[in-house]
């Protein structure tokens, strides 16, 4: 077990380079990043209503420990549209890593095949998706991974994605709808960052050959042409549900929506004939005062957890966060910004740090309360002290 490798190893001198107290990355990060990158990861909408919103709408609900229950054996495993994990959680896509880590997504997507767990690479990486998967291969070939789309105006830009994400062994597609504009971040204002002015985070779309037949020049001819070519398709805000038939009829896999807050909207995927949603305020990223993401969750679970598989992310850091969602109804979670801040601060051992230890977190509150496995947790395992 984690914690007793720990342990021994400190019987050598040897001490973590990282906390295992994920919750104390953030105030790590931000003493070693630059003020613009880690402000990108950490920052949300307006004054941050929502981020906070997202902590304390998992924070009002208490776990309810169950006693003298055989829990000597666990089994962590799930399963996901076909395919079974070890655990049920996946590295959520974080667009621009390269700011983080120069190693970017390729060192990220390593440290989950390396667990067995997804990687959900973003349109808005740095690196093209056709490397990040080839990372994960040379680490256990076949290893799962999922491409997350910011849908572009250009059909056949999205059109290629879809191709070259189908060719890569890219078997999920993950569609945010809640970032059809980028919000009001005073974080980033203030520092007047935006990495994909710069060039950064658009290395699928400097890659694609669709992109680049809309192109006057080559990309190293005329970068600022790219970027500007790049921030003119990048979002649609006239997308509507009748356009989810397109993206249907161009991939062949799984479907999920991410940023579902609300269980009409959650009816329509389904009607929609989509596989999943994730329910999501893109990290408190979008729209400040917004529904703290758990807040959501149980609603959704009723109305649609029988047709959908049902994701969560928002707000999760610790090991008792999945617990919680997976109690929720959540057949798993998306963890983001803590593996991002692992990335920054080591690398891909940093983000293995990050995995190893929320896992045996994870582990360890599902044994202590009395379960052995994620498919036994329901609502009765859970509180809510402000509710009688």
């Amino acid at each position: 077990m984690q914690q007793y490798e720990i342990y021994l190893n400190g019987l050598a001198g040897a001490v973590p380079g990282l906390p295992t107290d994920l919750a104390r990355l953030e105030e790590l990060a931000e003493r070693r990043l630059g003020p613009g990158p880690f402000g990108y990861v950490a920052g949300g909408a307006g004054d941050g209503k929502t981020v906070r919103a997202n902590r304390e709408a998992l924070d009002r609900w208490r776990i309810v420990p169950r006693m003298l229950r055989d829990v000597q054996r666990r089994d962590l495993s799930v399963e996901l549209f076909g395919t079974r994990l070890p655990a049920p959680v996946a590295l959520a896509p974080v667009g621009v890593l390269s700011i983080m880590h120069e190693d970017a997504e390729p060192a990220a997507a390593r440290a989950a095949a390396a667990q067995g767990l997804p990687f959900v690479l973003s349109s808005a990486s740095s690196t093209p998706l056709e490397q990040v998967a080839q990372a994960m291969d040379d680490v256990s070939e076949g290893a799962a991974r999922w491409f997350q789309l910011y849908w572009p105006k250009d059909r056949d830009v999205t059109v290629s994605f879809l191709a070259r994400a189908a060719a890569a062994g890219y078997r999920v597609l993950v569609v945010t709808l809640d970032t059809w504009l980028l919000a009001w971040r005073p974080r980033d204002l203030d520092q007047a960052y935006l990495p994909f002015l710069h060039g950064i985070g658009t290395a699928n779309y400097f890659t694609d050959p669709a992109f680049q037949a809309g192109l006057a020049k080559p990309v190293h001819e005329d970068p600022n042409a790219a970027v500007l070519h790049f921030a003119q398709m990048f979002a649609d805000p006239s997308k509507t549900w009748e356009d989810l038939a397109f993206l249907r009829e161009h991939w062949d896999g799984p479907i999920v929506l991410k940023g579902i807050l609300h269980a009409d909207d959650a009816r329509r995927a389904a009607d929609a004939g989509m596989d999943g949603v994730v329910v999501s305020n893109h990290g408190g990223r979008q729209v400040n005062g917004a529904i703290g993401a758990a807040d959501a969750l149980p609603e959704i679970v009723r109305a649609v957890g029988d047709r959908l598989t049902v994701l969560f992310d928002s707000g999760v850091r610790t090991g008792d966060d999945v617990f919680k969602a997976l109690a929720l109804g959540a057949q798993a979670v998306l963890l983001g910004r803590p593996y991002a801040y692992g990335l920054g601060l080591d690398g891909q051992a940093g983000v293995e740090h990050v995995l190893r230890c929320l896992l045996a977190e994870f582990d360890l509150t599902l044994a202590l309360s009395g379960y052995t496995e994620p498919g036994q947790l329901t609502i009765d395992a859970l509180t809510r002290p402000d509710v009688r």
